[in-house]
């Protein structure tokens, strides 16, 4: 009897495994009818390819895996330009030590020279509290905020004008700083605080403008009409306030705050050699201030007010 690849009987059947099954794999007949008696899906290549002796295990492609490569980019260092390192060189000879000391005292002095003229100039018109005269307008500057509320130094200048008003030596507080910004605003922390120590809301007056103490002086004669003021002040400015005050026109004394002899007190002392210079040239030139504006009515209303 024939197989289907031809020949008869087990060498047909054999011959027909062969067919099927890799070259050098021997399987009896039996086993062969076994395996295409089984109806079971093919095995995937890689199982299958473990029940294979090793040699006739079934071999896939190699893929490799794709990495795309970038262009290769030198880092940038930005080269700054060297510059040298300056060492001040002190004269050797005895000539050029004598020419550094005359200099170096030319500067002390030409630094000395505005805040000695403003302390002559202020004369006998500083004093306490007690000794200052009365005027109906006490002008209190701006010292700075520390997280909205004023400084200790600035509340000492407040303490000493609501004295000044409790005494009746004043009648309007005219409180004049910095309000360049709308999270820094002096003149309303400087009201709040005033009439928290019993000074009347409407008796204070506020000038938004008060940049630095030339511009108070010239805003508090030219826009509020300040003829005759109280400054309030430390005593270290003081002097330089009521300089200024009388070169733009106001009739001032003023009264100087005591203070202890702190890091603070030191370094606005040493502030007020730098800040002489440039009063003295306000006072000289008379420039216009930052912000003029036109003329408010706010410390005649408040005197007026005080009268009825």
């Amino acid at each position: 009897m024939r197989g289907k690849n031809g020949g008869s009987g087990a060498a047909g059947e054999r011959r027909a495994v062969r067919g099927r099954w890799p070259k050098g794999l021997r399987l009896s007949a039996r086993s062969a009818r076994r395996r295409s008696a089984r109806a079971v899906s093919p095995l995937p290549p890689k199982r299958f390819a473990l029940l294979l002796p090793k040699r006739f295990a079934l071999r896939l492609p190699r893929t490799k895996r794709f990495a795309p490569r970038l262009p290769r980019t030198k880092r940038f260092a930005p080269r700054l330009p060297r510059t040298k390192r300056f060492a001040p060189r002190l004269p050797r000879t005895r000539r050029g030590q004598r020419r550094l000391v005359q200099g170096l005292v030319a500067a002390c002095v030409l630094a000395l020279v505005p805040a000695t003229w403003m302390r002559l100039e202020a004369g006998d018109r500083v004093g306490t509290t007690a000794e200052a005269p009365a005027r109906e307008v006490a002008v209190v500057f701006g010292a700075g905020l520390w997280k909205g509320r004023p400084t200790p130094y600035l509340a000492h200048r407040l303490d000493a004008a609501a004295e000044l008003y409790r005494t009746g030596k004043v009648k309007v507080v005219l409180v004049t700083g910095d309000n360049s910004r709308v999270e820094y605003d002096e003149p309303d922390a400087m009201r709040t605080y005033l009439t928290g120590r019993g000074v009347p809301d409407e008796r204070i007056v506020s000038d938004y403008a008060g940049f630095d103490s030339w511009d108070s002086c010239v805003r508090a004669k030219k826009i509020f009409g300040v003829d005759r003021a109280v400054l309030v002040s430390q005593g270290f400015h003081i002097h330089r306030a009521v300089t200024l005050c009388r070169s733009a026109g106001i009739d001032a004394y003023g009264v100087g705050v005591d203070e202890p002899r702190d890091a603070t007190w030191y370094y606005g002392g040493a502030r007020e050699l730098a800040a002489s210079g440039k009063a003295a040239l306000d006072a000289l030139l008379r420039p216009d201030p930052r912000f003029l504006g036109p003329e408010e009515r706010g410390v005649t209303e408040a005197l007026a007010a005080g009268a009825d």
